[in-house]
């Protein structure tokens, strides 16, 4: 007897910047789509001066209570992630991207769900698309591209 595997699994594919995640599901022979928004907001820390006087003292920015807060936000991000992948029982995964957050949340897989990052499959760089580029990606990935031969 063939199994066939897009029936039996639930494949997720993840494509995730500091705005937003889009998640593409497979799922029992049908796809979805749904966007989790992040909270994240975007520093762009502003101030410092000079001195009057040719070597005196200059007034710094502290940067580190913007990257905290920032590290904060983006761990409530993905927290809110692995819920929707818990939820949706998720047993393969891919992570796309344009900058470094699907790494990260790669990274922040394997320290917090261990069991979740076990599921991943793919995580590489990928530039802003279309939801249909970015199904047909998700589809690609896990070998279920539609039979276009004729």
């Amino acid at each position: 007897m063939i199994i066939n595997k897009f029936l039996v699994l639930n494949y997720i594919g993840i494509w995730l910047d500091k705005e937003k995640a889009h998640l593409v599901i497979l799922k029992n022979g049908n796809e979805s789509m749904f966007t989790i928004n992040s909270e994240v907001e975007f520093f762009n820390p502003k101030g410092g001066s000079r001195s009057k006087s040719r070597w005196g003292p200059q007034d710094v920015v502290q940067d580190s209570k913007y990257t905290e807060r920032e590290k904060h936000q983006l761990k409530s991000y993905f927290d809110e992630i692995s819920k929707a992948l818990k939820k949706e029982n998720a047993q393969a995964l891919a992570l796309f991207g344009p900058g470094n957050t699907y790494a990260q949340f790669s990274k922040w897989l394997e320290e917090h769900q261990r069991d979740m990052a076990e599921k991943v499959q793919k995580a590489e760089k990928a530039d802003s698309m279309t939801q249909n580029q970015f199904r047909a990606l998700v589809r690609d990935t896990f070998g279920m591209s539609p039979d276009r031969s004729v």
